[in-house]
């Protein structure tokens, strides 16, 4: 008689990805870091993605997202604190985070290549969890607007750029570190942020650097417990100018500011980070920038916090990939492993090239901003294909954490895996800073504002494309888009940032890419109609093989 125990035999189950190393593993990644001049941050990605993929870090994100941020309103004494607190996990990854400088790398250590070493950097981190990747962006974005405030900076600037993480909750100048926040939606306008009614009025003195008191609310308020935020609100009256403030958790007299946490967002995702409403009962901000001048100020903080939503997706696609290819080589079906299955083959493969193009574009736009100051067609990358690819790649992330989770099958779709969880996070960069209708609409803005950016950019990628015949009849629809009327043409704002952004992707590929990899995107995604669907590339299987092996080798 067989013993029951038999019936639990546990075998064909796949074990935990983990002492992997994360930027070991990925050649396209060194390779491009050396190309555009980051080379000598390499040997710091290497010891980070080795400290990534330990089994003690992969625990902390898991955990950061399922004992999640708590809301204290009041001590137990009665006086309003408005705390959130987090698990230890969560500091800890901040920890991990702002030891490599991922808030402030090129500020930091500005040096040819900074720009691509940060990229790097945060594309490893999003690779293992996005929700301490949000205070790290906001914090990162703020600085170049701050440095434009001497005598608010001088003191920060320490605190900004410190490559340790101070969780305590204190006076900002009391702190090893801080982080900076940025608070612009609020309920009756979402997007449209000069429908704000937020009210400032003088407190101490008048114009930029003086003191003055917010009264309002904010709708979206991430990450409530940094030092301080950055907030628009309107000078004096509610159809006041727009202007931008520095508003600090705590009062100069050690005092909490008056913003009060109504609740968290109970959120699909990201759900180790607080996102939270709040209230603004005269709450002291001071004036940054020009007065009237808000929306401008916010907008810089805002181009820089849509490329991390790029390489965070990028982040989260090339993690769902490596997953997918770690379980199809320790699971068999029909007696042979999942990994030497054609059409499986052919799922790997086609999410191989799409990672590998959304990494090569992520880190071309990096690189674009370290060099927007001095050259045009680097400002023009930077303008126009940063919104666009915020656009594509963070939709096509969706569909390929999708595609990913059912690699898995029904493992896949339990919250025991980490794909359930990079399920639920993909969709917060379509939605962040602009959803896709307010990033392309903003890509025709940058092309309107400066039309021979544009020409510039399209004459880039047929260069960089070789004149390849796919990418050339495809730059040549856009052109004629853009001769267009203006109605027809914002009506095809989406379908023409698909088309840049493929045709960039197309250009990157044939130029850095691995010739077979290169060959198989142009004729996936440019000269024939194979649909979105992933796995119907046409290829034999010994050659989707070998991409998966590039994408990872054994």
């Amino acid at each position: 008689m067989l013993s029951s125990i038999a019936t639990h035999r546990v075998f064909n189950q796949v074990p935990d990805l983990a002492n992997h190393n994360l930027f070991g593993i990925d050649a396209a990644l060194a390779a491009t870091l050396e190309r555009l001049g980051g080379g000598w941050h390499a040997g710091a990605l290497h010891e980070f993605g080795a400290a990534l993929g330990a089994p003690e870090v992969q625990e902390w994100a898991a955990q950061a997202n399922r004992l999640t941020p708590e809301l204290h309103t009041h001590s137990r004494t009665g006086e309003r604190i408005d705390q959130v607190r987090f698990d230890p996990a969560w500091h800890s990854l901040l920890s991990l985070l702002r030891s490599q400088q991922l808030q402030a790398l090129p500020f930091a250590q500005p040096k040819p290549g900074a720009w691509v070493a940060r990229t790097a950097g945060y594309y490893l981190q999003a690779q293992v969890e996005s929700g301490s990747l949000c205070p790290a962006t906001m914090t990162f974005a703020s600085i170049p607007v701050l440095m434009k405030e001497p005598d608010l900076f001088a003191p920060l600037r320490s605190r900004l750029y410190a490559p340790v993480h101070d969780p305590r909750d204190l006076p900002w100048r009391d702190k090893q570190a801080v982080l900076i926040g940025m608070g612009m939606t609020e309920k009756q306008g979402g997007s449209d942020v000069r429908a704000n009614t937020t009210v400032a009025t003088p407190a101490a003195g008048e114009g930029r650097g003086a003191q003055y008191a917010l009264t309002g609310h904010k709708w979206f308020f991430s990450a409530p417990m940094c030092d301080a935020h950055l907030v628009v609100a309107r000078m004096e009256r509610e159809d006041g100018p727009l202007s931008c403030f520095f508003v600090p958790r705590f009062r100069d007299d050690g005092s909490h500011n008056a913003v009060q946490i109504q609740r968290l967002k109970d959120k699909v995702g990201n759900r180790s980070n607080a996102s939270s409403e709040v209230e603004f009962r005269e709450a002291t901000g001071i004036l940054i920038g020009e007065e009237g001048r808000g929306i401008p100020t916010i907008i810089e903080m805002a181009n820089h916090t849509r490329l991390d939503c790029v390489i965070g997706s990028a982040g989260l696609l090339r993690a769902a990939l490596v997953q997918a290819i770690h379980h199809t080589r320790h699971r068999s079906a029909f007696g042979r492993l999942l990994a030497d299955q054609p059409l499986m083959r052919n799922v790997l493969a086609d999410l191989a090239l799409e990672s590998e193009a959304a990494m090569l574009l992520m880190m071309t736009l990096g690189h674009a901003f370290e060099q927007a100051g001095s050259d045009p067609l680097a400002n023009a990358w930077k303008r126009i294909v940063t919104p666009a690819a915020k656009f594509w790649v963070c939709k096509r992330t969706i569909e390929a954490t999708g595609e990913a989770m059912e690699v898995w099958g029904g493992n896949g779709y339990v919250e025991d895996s980490p794909m359930a969880r990079y399920y639920r996070e993909a969709p917060v960069n379509s939605i962040w800073e602009g959803s896709g209708n307010i990033m392309c609409l903003d890509v025709l803005r940058a092309i309107q504002r400066q039309p021979d950016d544009a020409m510039r950019l399209l004459e880039d990628i047929d260069r960089r494309s070789g004149g390849l015949a796919p990418v050339r009849a495809r730059l040549a629809a856009l052109r004629q888009m853009l001769a267009g009327t203006p109605d027809r043409l914002e009506a095809s704002a989406r379908r023409f940032s698909q088309e840049l952004v493929l045709c960039a992707q197309a250009a990157l590929m044939l130029a850095h890419a691995d010739e077979e990899a290169a060959q198989l995107f142009v004729a996936s995604r440019l000269a024939s109609d194979h649909g979105r669907v992933f796995g119907t590339l046409d290829a034999d299987p010994v050659r989707l093989g070998r991409l998966i092996e590039r994408a990872w080798p054994t």
